[in-house]
């Protein structure tokens, strides 16, 4: 934006459009603009304006922007405080007299949009809380776009498909203002119509409804369930060890579906941290596993029939479900730019906690993985119609189940040999020096250390044809080097 473009804006008689305020801290009176520029109550499909830095009459108040309160303004877009969220950008225009930040909104074809369960409209020059009826226009309107699937009418089900004692006694106190809600008199019908779960044109819930508390939803979108496999091996062609579905309205599945990522699939594991020390070690953290599926969910297309899959297998997880990119989401910007297929069902879920912050999941997932010792989690965008995303076990990170096994079973004699090799071709008396056990020992050191070390295989003579050459001296096999990495891994002594 250039100056004359901003001096423009301030001179326009477009009131409605503009709200100018020299304060930089009073972040509910700028979310509550934003969000009454996106309800757009006039219809103008104009922008609005929300100007920093500027007085009420119009004059430049010196302000100087600097890139904390750029990331402050910047970040309402996606804190979940306004929902659905809103579509605005930031801005700094530099003028003679000081510096304007200028955030500019684009009108919702979501609407009512609200901020922390209040909507907010432009009257004029003022802002203010929207009316039943000035909810029920922005509803209609609305209902009219239809921007995604999940605000389209289920023409075929009929209020008595959703479970309505629980969106009255549950949701809606957590969804809306307690003082707004207790004053709403307006008829149950109208008050779901207001939060996109009920159609009044037609007369029939949306699907997101269906999706969040429909009492069958499977029954209208066939594919709408979380199947669950572990297979024995690494691929799916293993023997199925164990099978679920996870059926029914999310209010009620995603409960079910936390508590058994939580006692079915994560376990615990003990690691050595030295000779004398071990620490409990998990298969997945369940918050990355967590956060994971709840994208899954939030994401898939519900008009496909492909259910959201939940395979494990011995080596790693694999979450894949219907549905690729949409909208603004790219292969190229993934996952830094992130668009809502479902945006009803995204902002339901952030009212019930199942998800916290928007597009922030992805970098926390990996943060958790790495803090527990996984690789990253692998994502494939590349399919048209599916997303998948893989997680590996910790323990498939640099050797097989096979050297695992052999990491636990081995003595604390066996491991601190083989860790302590620096070089090839060493004899018992280096061996013994760099163990640092007595030289005067020999024959217990041999036994204790060398002998279990040839029986598993994990080091091999120089001279295997004579058992007494003047010139014997051990070596680490592959299976040797193997574990020598795991224990440098697993943070055994002292590491490379």
């Amino acid at each position: 934006m250039t100056k004359e473009e901003l001096f423009n804006i301030i001179s326009s008689d477009e009131s409605y459009r503009i709200e100018l305020t020299t304060s930089t801290g009073n972040m509910d009176k700028f979310q509550e603009a934003i969000c009454a520029f996106a309800n757009d109550m006039p219809g103008s499909r104009k922008k609005g304006y929300l100007l920093i830095g500027v007085r009420d009459n119009g004059e430049i108040d010196g302000l100087k922007v600097d890139d904390a309160l750029m990331k402050k303004i910047s970040g309402i877009r996606s804190d979940g405080n306004i929902l659905p969220l809103p579509v605005m950008s930031t801005e700094k225009v530099v003028t003679d007299k000081g510096d304007v930040l200028v955030v500019e909104v684009t009108p919702s074809f979501d609407t009512p949009v609200r901020y922390r369960g209040r909507t907010f409209i432009r009257i004029g020059p003022r802002r203010d809380i929207a009316s039943a009826e000035e909810e029920r226009i922005l509803a209609e309107r609305c209902a009219a776009s239809l921007p995604t699937f999940d605000t389209r009418p289920c023409r075929e089900a009929t209020i008595d498909d959703i479970d309505t004692d629980t969106i009255v006694k549950e949701y809606l106190p957590r969804a809306i203002d307690a003082e707004v809600l207790a004053a709403d008199r307006r008829p149950l019908k109208e008050q779901l119509a207001s939060l996109h779960l009920y159609n009044m044109q037609w007369d029939c819930p949306t699907y997101a409804a269906l999706i969040m508390f429909g009492n069958n939803p499977k029954y209208f979108m066939p594919g709408a369930y979380i199947q669950f496999v572990r297979f024995k091996g690494e691929t799916n062609g293993g023997e199925i060890l164990n099978e679920r579905r996870f059926e029914g309205c999310l209010y009620k599945m995603l409960p079910q579906l936390e508590n058994f990522i939580r006692d079915g699939i994560i376990t615990k594991r003990p690691v050595p941290i030295s000779i004398l020390r071990e620490k409990d070690v998990l298969n997945y953290p369940f918050k990355a596993l967590r956060e994971l599926m709840m994208n899954a969910v939030m994401h898939r297309d519900y008009q496909a029939n492909m259910p959201t899959r939940l395979y494990q297998y011995d080596t790693h997880i694999e979450i894949m479900n219907p549905g690729g990119l949409y909208g603004q989401a790219r292969p190229e910007n993934f996952p830094y730019v992130n668009d809502y297929r479902n945006s009803v069902v995204a902002g339901m879920m952030k009212i019930l906690n199942y998800v916290n912050m928007f597009n922030h999941g992805i970098g926390e997932v990996q943060d958790l993985l790495r803090a527990n010792e996984n690789p990253e989690a692998v994502f494939n965008v590349s399919y048209l119609t599916a997303f998948s995303v893989v997680v590996k076990d910790p323990g498939d990170v640099s050797c097989s189940p096979a050297v695992h096994q052999l990491f636990t079973s081995l003595s604390t004699q066996v491991k601190s040999l083989i860790h302590s090799f620096k070089e090839d071709n060493l004899s018992v008396s280096e061996l013994q020096l760099v163990t640092n056990c007595s030289p005067n020992s020999k024959q217990l050191f041999i036994k204790q250390f060398i002998a279990p070390a040839l029986e598993a295989g994990l080091i091999e003579r120089t001279h295997p044809e004579n058992l007494h050459h003047p010139q014997q001296k051990y070596y680490l096999t592959a299976l040797g080097k193997q574990l020598k990495e795991q224990l440098e891994k697993e943070q055994y002594g002292t590491t490379k």
